[in-house]
C-alpha cells in the first residue's frame, strides 16, 4: 500500500479505505488500486506486491515472503492436502502417473484461484506456484520417458544415440517448465517463478552448450578431449554459467532501477534473480580468477590469487552496496569466504592450534553481523561518496 507519507495522499482517505478492507467491504487489491489512483502513480494493480503495505517502506530490502500467522497456517494446510492427496492417488492410480500428475497440478490451481487472487497469501501461494511448475514437468519428464524409452536405455551407446531427439527432449522438459513458470506469472504475479525461469533458461543454454561441443567432436571440428586436456574443458565450460549469472544479473539490475523505491513486484523479482544469479557468477569467477584445480579443488596459497580472491569480494561487495542488495552478497561471502579462504589458509603454517576453518567462520559472521547491523550507514559512507550524482539518482535511494 501506498504510504500516507506522500504528498498529495489524505490520510483520512487511507484510514477509510482500511477500515472499508476489515469489513470485507473492499479487498486489498481495491484498495491499492484506490490509493495508487489517487497518489497518481503509475504503477499498475498487477504490477503491486501480493498483501504489500505501509510498513515494508520503512523495512530495510524488504523481502515480501510472508504475509501473518494465517499465510503460515493456510501454508501447513496445502502441504498436508496434498501429500496426502499424493499417497491417495498413489494407492488409488498406481498406474497412471500423468493422471496423478494432471490431477494435482489442476487441484493447486485452484487453489491458487482463492489463495493468490483473491486472498494475495504470500508464502501459500508461493508454495503453490513451486508445487504448479513442479507438477506440470514432471508430468512433462514422464511423457518423455515413455515417448522416447528412456527407461530402457543400459549402456552409454545407447544415450549418444539419441542425439537427434535431444534437442526435442530438451525442449519439451526444460522449454516446458520455462512456458508454465511465464504462464503462471502473468496470471498470478508471484515473484519466485522469475528464478523458475531463469533456472530453466540456464538449463537449456547448457544442454545446448554440451549438444554444440559433442557435434564438434563427432564432425571433426574439435578435437576429442585427452586426460590431459580435461581441466581445459571443464575450466572453458565455466563460460555457460558465467554468461547466464551475467545475463540474469543484468535483468535484475533492471528491474531494481526500473522500481528504485522497491514498491513493486518487480522488486520482488529481482531479489529471486539476484539469488539465482550470485552462485552462476561467484563460483566461475572465483575457479577463473585463483586458478583452482577444477579436477581436485585445490589452490595454491599464492599472493597472486589472496590478491584476487580480495578483488572479487570487494567487487561484489560494491555492486552489492551500489544496488542495495545484500541477497547478491550473502552467497558472496559465504562461497568465497568458507571456500576460497579456506583453500588458501588451509595449507599455510597454523601457529595458534586453532583449526583455520573455525577463524575463517568468525570472520565471515564477523562480516555479515557488521553489514546486517550497518547496511545503510556502510552504503551511505562508501556509495554516498564514491559515486557522482548522476548515478546515485539512478540508483536505490539511500536511506537515513
Amino acid at each position: 500500500m501506498i504510504p500516507p507519507s506522500k504528498p498529495g495522499l489524505p490520510e483520512v482517505l487511507v484510514k477509510t479505505l482500511d477500515r472499508a478492507v476489515e469489513r470485507g467491504i473492499l479487498s486489498v487489491d481495491q484498495r491499492d488500486a484506490v490509493l495508487a489512483l489517487e497518489a497518481g502513480g503509475s504503477a499498475r494493480l498487477a504490477d503491486r506486491p501480493i498483501t504489500s503495505d505501509a510498513a515494508h517502506h520503512s523495512i530495510d530490502e524488504p523481502m515480501r515472503l510472508v504475509s501473518g500467522g494465517n499465510d503460515l497456517f493456510v501454508t501447513v494446510g496445502i502441504a498436508l492436502l496434498f501429500a496426502g492427496g499424493l499417497f491417495a492417488l498413489s494407492a488409488l492410480a498406481p498406474e497412471a502417473p500423468i493422471l496423478r500428475t494432471v490431477i494435482l497440478a489442476a487441484g493447486l490451481l485452484i487453489l491458487a484461484e482463492i489463495v493468490t487472487r483473491q486472498k494475495r497469501m504470500r508464502l501459500a501461494s508461493t508454495v503453490l506456484a513451486l508445487g504448479f511448475t513442479a507438477m506440470v514437468t514432471n508430468g512433462l519428464v514422464i511423457w518423455v520417458v515413455r515417448r522416447f524409452d528412456l527407461g530402457a536405455l543400459d549402456s552409454l551407446v545407447e544415450i549418444l544415440a539419441l542425439r537427434s531427439q535431444a534437442t526435442t527432449i530438451g525442449l519439451v522438459i526444460g522449454g516446458g517448465g520455462f512456458l508454465v513458470a511465464t504462464l503462471y506469472f502473468l496470471r498470478y504475479r508471484v515473484p519466485v517463478l522469475a528464478a523458475v525461469a531463469a533456472l530453466t533458461a540456464t538449463g537449456l543454454a547448457f544442454l545446448f552448450a554440451l549438444l554444440f561441443y559433442y557435434d564438434g567432436i563427432t564432425g571433426g571440428a574439435i578435437a576429442a578431449p585427452s586426460p590431459e586436456t580435461v581441466p581445459d574443458v571443464l575450466e572453458r565450460a565455466l563460460l555457460v554459467p558465467l554468461v547466464c549469472g551475467g545475463l540474469i544479473f543484468a535483468l535484475a539490475v533492471m528491474l531494481d532501477l526500473h522500481d528504485r523505491d522497491r514498491e513493486t513486484i518487480w522488486s520482488d523479482c529481482a531479489f529471486w534473480l539476484h539469488v539465482v544469479s550470485a552462485p552462476l557468477l561467484v563460483h566461475p569467477l572465483f575457479i577463473l580468477a585463483t586458478g583452482q584445480d577444477v579436477m581436485l579443488g585445490r589452490i595454491e596459497p599464492e599472493a597472486s590469487a589472496s590478491l584476487m580472491l580480495g578483488l572479487l569480494i570487494g567487487g561484489f561487495v560494491l555492486v552489492a552496496l551500489a544496488i542495495d542488495r545484500r541477497s547478491l552478497l550473502a552467497p558472496t561471502l559465504a562461497y568465497f569466504g568458507s571456500i576460497g579462504i579456506y583453500y588458501l589458509v588451509n595449507t599455510a603454517a597454523n601457529t595458534t592450534g586453532i583449526p583455520p576453518f573455525a577463524l575463517i567462520l568468525i570472520a565471515i559472521g564477523a562480516l555479515v553481523i557488521l553489514f546486517g547491523a550497518g547496511w545503510q550507514r556502510i552504503r551511505r559512507l562508501i556509495v554516498g561518496n564514491l559515486f557522482p550524482t548522476s548515478v546515485l539518482n539512478a540508483l536505490p535511494p539511500i536511506k537515513a
